[in-house]
């Protein structure tokens, strides 16, 4: 069973979770001592715990499947949220299934459903990017997708990266993007805020941000048709900002909406 829990606030945990958890025979959990207070708050006695976490995972599978094999149930819970997204559990459902398990999901409290919708950002199609890679081409590639994604994205970032991920945005998707920033989701001091890209990153860059932070990020507008006198007046303008020529090309091609190939023939032929 899948058990969402409360990503702040403890009165979202809801009775059906409550007796999911108190009736496991096993309750895998990425903190123990998180959790610990959770099942305090709810009165529960678990009565047994497995670590399962990022470093983890992989290896309680066996363990998580005997308890499975021996006719026994299991919980999942996170330390925040909905297992699976963008936290433990996906290989823990795909090894329940293959083994002929039934798995069941308990819904509840899910950061990313409720950010978007007090974003005011268009709703009907999203996508969920959870949290960029944090250095490399890895990211740059993934800001890129990003930037030229038509439906409303989510994102996660922690508190001393969010300035530098307001950044990166902003040079990928153009500083005029609309995007809406959520602190302390259903905490006491749950914050909403909404400008564009460039007004984000100043207000981010400003002093440290305290508290977990989802980014919920307009959708790329339709895309224009280019000439390539446009292209090489876009690309200058990256390159006197310091891009190197594949940025350039990575953050033109995306914000213009035409083929990389194209926009990297032309920047090295400059």
């Amino acid at each position: 069973m899948l058990v969402a829990t409360p990503i702040g606030n403890l009165g979202d945990l809801s009775p059906r979770a409550v007796s999911t958890i108190a009736e496991a025979d096993a309750v895998c959990c990425e903190d123990t001592r998180r959790t610990a207070k959770l099942l305090t708050h709810a009165g529960i006695r678990a009565r047994r715990l497995i670590v399962v976490n990022e470093h983890t995972e992989a290896e309680r599978i066996g363990e998580v499947l005997g308890v499975l094999g021996r006719g026994g149930t299991v919980a999942v819970v996170t330390d925040a949220g909905t297992p699976g997204v963008s936290d433990p559990g996906e290989r823990l459902v795909r090894a329940a299934i293959e083994a002929g398990h039934e798995v069941q999901a308990v819904p509840g409290a899910s950061a990313a459903l409720a950010a978007l919708v007090v974003s005011g950002l268009p709703t009907g199609r999203f996508v969920v990017e959870g949290f960029l890679p944090r250095t490399g081409s890895a990211r740059r590639d993934r800001l890129a997708e990003v930037a030229a994604e038509r439906r409303t994205t989510v994102l996660f970032e922690a508190p001393h990266r969010l300035a530098r991920t307001l950044t990166d945005l902003r040079e990928a998707c153009g500083p005029g993007r609309g995007v809406v920033v959520v602190r302390e989701l259903t905490k006491l001091h749950e914050q909403r805020w909404a400008g564009t890209l460039a007004e984000a990153a100043d207000r981010a860059s400003a002093g440290e941000p305290i508290g977990e932070h989802v980014v919920v990020l307009a959708g790329a507008p339709p895309p224009i048709a280019a000439d390539d006198d446009t292209i090489r007046a876009e690309l200058a303008a990256e390159l006197a900002l310091g891009a190197s020529r594949r940025d350039a090309a990575d953050r033109v091609a995306a914000r213009l909406g035409v083929a990389r190939n194209r926009v990297y023939a032309l920047v090295t032929a400059r």
